[in-house]
């Protein structure tokens, strides 16, 4: 028995959510995946799904076995992508998925010295705020600011993003300054539109407790550069990551 096969196919199944479509992403027959899933159940003892004619959901000693299996899987490739980098220098292309205005304003100068330290490496570069799929864009890597969904794939935390809430002068001057989240309704405010509920700002109190606060779009764009812009120009209020400049 391979038991690193036979987790990566429990893996894959986990994420595919059928054992067909898993077949299917790893290019081998649903009969090799079934055989792996069951030698793995077979060594372990137990049971992972449970198992319909319609579905597979995951049992209790499933779950925690998918959470352990990612996290070796994850340290394994990462151990052997270690040691290539050991052994030799590193070439070939790199294809990567970068935010538009944080790319354009932070990532410049370390994509240069990467390049200045790997000569044999050459980069295709992506600066778009989409969320892409990874896998099925043939993407080697993506650099997203983001609460990230649990998946197989490797994610490594960079940097915290903050926001802070701004407006210009002029805006305070002739509309107010709110003194309360509530208060922002009555507010015209910039929205980025590349997230879920944008009708909806997350603030947080003193004590660190969320605050879903309904507020009033006038304005709602892809790019937060063309938003600091507008509120820059008295538009409204824009709530915006402090990475960007004014």
């Amino acid at each position: 028995m391979d038991r690193f096969e036979n987790m990566n196919a429990f893996v894959r199944v986990v994420e595919a959510g059928s054992i067909s479509a898993a077949a299917d992403h790893m290019d081998v027959a649903k009969s090799v995946v079934s055989r792996r899933l069951k030698e793995l159940e077979e060594h372990l003892g137990v049971e992972l799904f449970h198992r319909t004619t319609r579905q597979m959901n995951l049992t209790d000693c499933g779950r925690a076995f998918y959470q352990q299996s990612v996290r070796i899987l994850a340290d394994i490739l990462e151990a052997e992508h270690a040691t290539s980098q050991f052994h030799g220098a590193l070439k070939g292309s790199l294809k990567v998925a970068v935010p538009l205005s944080f790319g354009l304003m932070h990532l410049g100068p370390a994509i240069n010295a990467f390049l200045q330290a790997h000569p044999d490496i050459e980069f295709d570069l992506d600066f778009n705020d989409r969320q892409v799929d990874i896998l099925a864009e043939g993407f080697d890597l993506a650099i997203r600011i983001a609460s990230l969904p649990d998946s197989s794939l490797i994610a490594r935390r960079l940097a915290p993003i903050r926001a802070v809430m701004c407006a210009s002068p002029a805006y305070l001057e002739r509309m107010g300054t709110p003194q309360s989240p509530e208060e922002l309704i009555n507010h015209r405010c910039l929205v980025y539109n590349l997230i879920s509920n944008f009708e909806n700002w997350n603030l947080y109190d003193a004590e660190a407790q969320l605050i879903k606060t309904k507020i009033t779009p006038c304005l709602n764009a892809s790019n937060g550069e063309f938003l600091r812009d507008a509120a820059v120009d008295g538009l409204g209020i824009v709530l915006m990551p402090t990475f960007h400049r004014v």
